[in-house]
């Protein structure tokens, strides 16, 4: 199986990982990621070091912003589209997060209509379209009466109703990872994000005496790390099972927010306090001169703490049965990850 891989979403991690794992898995094929002018010049660094092409354009524009001739040829070639690209800063507004999220799928799924060769289009979403939803959330359920605590889930729900929308007329499937983490090996991860607010708080705060978590901390802490995302979803984009479905790709047996931050906290000398803090007074703290330049832009990520919903992997499991690939339990990679936020920040402080 070769064909022309078009991936998007470029530079996340995420992305450059799928444009690698297809490289590799299709040696005779051509690989393209569709890349913003500002990023051009590093973008074709990435694609020489693997033997891939870019695409220079805008993923919210039409025909993706590229030219004339280049769209013509990707209509021509292009037999998979992977759409990873998304905006999830959590600061941004909702006409922000809709350009890239809404309209950006929209711009991928009409490109992917007039491909003639498409086998398949996979759309990457997240198990928060679930919004403020507690409870077992299936793979197979979307609208169900939730709502959004930020505009990134929000948009997201939206961009993933286009993309179902569109299986009645196109080969595609939703994946929908958890919250992302490091790769296992290395614990290279691009953005600080979600869990990581209270990680760096615990890893890097000066206090001898380690933040509380806001409320009692007993829900499940969903994660995955990104190497067995993109195991994963590179193998369930070429099974033929997969076509008009949707799956989580989420550890089906997290650990609690409280038992992962105990560990972070018992590998920095620290013990994370018994007492549970309000909402509010875990604002108020997060606020702290020393605490606060680190956590302004992130603090509605908190929420993810104390979200008790619990996603279900029956499908993936399923499909995944027999490959290998399975989302391993975070205690067996959290010194890699420690060790690799510890490292990123030190080079910070040396360089400033």
């Amino acid at each position: 199986m070769n064909g022309h891989t078009l991936v998007t979403g470029y530079p996340r991690l995420l992305a450059r990982r799928l444009a690698e794992s297809f490289r590799s898995r299709r040696p005779e094929g051509r690989v393209s990621v569709l890349a913003h002018e500002k990023h051009a010049e590093a973008a074709a660094g990435f694609a020489r070091g693997i033997g891939a092409e870019v695409l220079v354009g805008d993923i919210s524009s039409l025909h993706l912003g590229l030219s004339t001739v280049e769209y013509r040829d990707a209509v021509r070639t292009v037999t998979d589209v992977l759409h990873a690209a998304e905006w999830s800063f959590l600061g941004a507004t909702l006409a922000e997060m809709r350009r890239v999220n809404v309209e950006g799928t929209r711009a991928a799924l009409d490109l992917a209509a007039d491909c003639r060769k498409l086998r398949r289009f996979t759309h990457f979403s997240t198990v928060y379209v679930s919004g403020d939803r507690e409870g077992v959330v299936a793979e197979d359920e979307l609208a169900c009466g939730q709502a959004f605590r930020n505009a990134f889930e929000q948009t997201k729900f939206e961009a993933e109703v286009l993309a179902r929308s569109a299986m009645s007329t196109l080969p595609c499937t939703v994946l929908r990872p958890s919250i992302l983490v490091g790769d296992t090996k290395t614990g290279e991860i691009d953005r600080f994000e979600g869990p990581y607010v209270v990680a760096i708080l615990l890893v890097t705060s000066p206090l001898q005496v380690a933040v509380p978590l806001p409320g009692n901390g007993v829900a499940p802490l969903n994660v995955v790390p990104i190497d067995y995302v993109v195991s994963a979803a590179s193998h369930i984009h070429d099974d033929e099972r997969a076509v008009g479905r949707t799956f989580h790709l989420a550890d089906p047996n997290p650990s609690s927010s409280r038992r992962i931050y105990e560990l972070i906290a018992e590998r920095q000398g620290k013990k994370l306090p018994r007492l549970s803090l309000g909402y509010r007074v875990a604002d108020a703290i997060l606020r702290l001169p020393g605490l606060e330049k680190l956590t302004r832009e992130q603090r509605a990520a908190i929420a993810y703490v104390n979200h008790l919903s619990f996603f279900s992997t029956r499908g993936t499991l399923e499909i995944l049965d027999g490959t290998g690939i399975r989302c391993p339990p975070i205690e067996g990679y959290l010194d890699t990850l420690i060790d690799y936020v510890r490292a990123e920040y030190r080079r910070k402080r040396e360089a400033s």
